[in-house]
């Protein structure tokens, strides 16, 4: 099998970690398919741990770094609180290039409270662009945990905002001559790549506000593969079938637009900036009662089932799968263009 670019098959994937065996017992909570952290118990705090790295990006890759990292913090009930980076440059890039994304993290990190701790930058060998890979910590109290357990049957799984908010400011901003090219207005172009600050890809509020609302289930941040995968990886996680409504799903008319331009399908797009929850039924109507108290859209979109991990569509005698990504949609596209120009 040959790997292509985006997050590795979930069943390599999980294949790898089956080979990790715990051995101290202060780790909380491990590696695994759907986990957006690592939690450690320090005693009267817990510590929460994340790394994620950005590649895809080019324009504001230390915004994305910052908010990617403490988004999926925030989906284990914590504060994201300390940062470090790992730039990687490629040759020959322009000296302001430092500057420029120090200036990014610098600004994300101020924005969501965080302390810039440390890091390291150079040039490397074999790079077209710069990569990122952020290291995030956080804290929060057991009680406050959110570990992706106690998932049951009747639970309602709720999305905010919408699909697919990064996806969409990235594709405006990396491929706006083709969006052009193919017949995309100029004010839907730059609305779409607005989108990366309004309404933004963090869910650090939209986290804290389900979280004070009730208390989920399960929190997830749909990156690669978008929502479709992210459902996925959390009906893993549950051990238990998720059965999803699509008319539910809300996409931005700016993510329709460019998405139909380029052949790309939203609910496969990268989607950071929406989150997705399972709370007990009777919780949902509080959560969602929260969210749109600070201004943030949220809708219930499915319910778990008894069942194998699946996601599943239609009513409720229906079988049909949601639709599958082996790849995310962005890195489908960028690959198929190139492939396209080069013949």
């Amino acid at each position: 099998m040959t790997l292509l670019p985006g997050k590795l098959p979930s069943a390599l994937l999980a294949g790898l970690l089956s080979r990790v065996t715990p051995r101290d017992p202060r780790v909380l909570v491990g590696p695994g398919i759907g986990r957006d952290a690592a939690v450690i118990d320090m005693g009267d705090r817990l510590l929460v741990a994340k790394m994620d790295p950005v590649t895809f990006a080019v324009d504001r890759i230390g915004w994305y770094a910052v908010n990617v990292n403490a988004n999926d913090i925030a989906c284990m009930g914590a504060r994201p609180a300390w940062f470090m980076a790992t730039a990687l440059l490629p040759e020959g890039a322009d000296a302001e290039l430092p500057a420029q994304i120090f200036d990014d993290v610098a600004a994300a990190c101020d924005a969501l409270r965080i302390e810039l701790i440390g890091g390291h930058t150079e040039v490397t060998i074999g790079l077209d662009r710069p990569i990122i890979a952020g290291a995030m910590l956080g804290e929060t109290t057991r009680d406050a945990l959110v570990r992706g357990e106690g998932v049951v049957p009747g639970d309602a799984v709720l999305l905010t905002k919408g699909v697919a908010i990064e996806g969409t400011a990235l594709v405006a901003t990396d491929a706006a001559p083709a969006l052009r090219a193919r017949g995309v207005p100029h004010d839907v172009i730059e609305r779409a790549a607005r989108m990366l600050h309004d309404p933004g890809i963090s869910v650090v509020n939209d986290a804290r506000a389900a979280c004070a609302a009730a208390p989920p289930r399960l929190l997830h941040d749909p990156t690669e593969g978008g929502v479709a995968t992210a459902l996925q990886e959390m009906a893993t996680l549950a051990g238990a079938t998720i059965r999803v409504d699509p008319a539910a799903i809300r996409v931005y008319d700016e993510t329709r637009i460019i998405c139909g331009a380029l052949a790309i399908d939203p609910l496969g797009l990268l989607a950071s900036g929406a989150l997705l929850a399972i709370v007990a039924a009777g919780h949902a109507a509080a959560v969602i009662d929260a969210l749109r108290h600070i201004a943030v859209d949220c809708r219930v979109i499915g319910a778990v089932e008894s069942g194998p991990p699946r996601v599943i569509m239609g009513a409720r005698d229906s079988e049909e799968p949601f639709p599958p990504f082996a790849r995310d949609e962005l890195a489908r596209f960028f690959d198929e263009d190139a492939s396209a120009a080069d013949a």
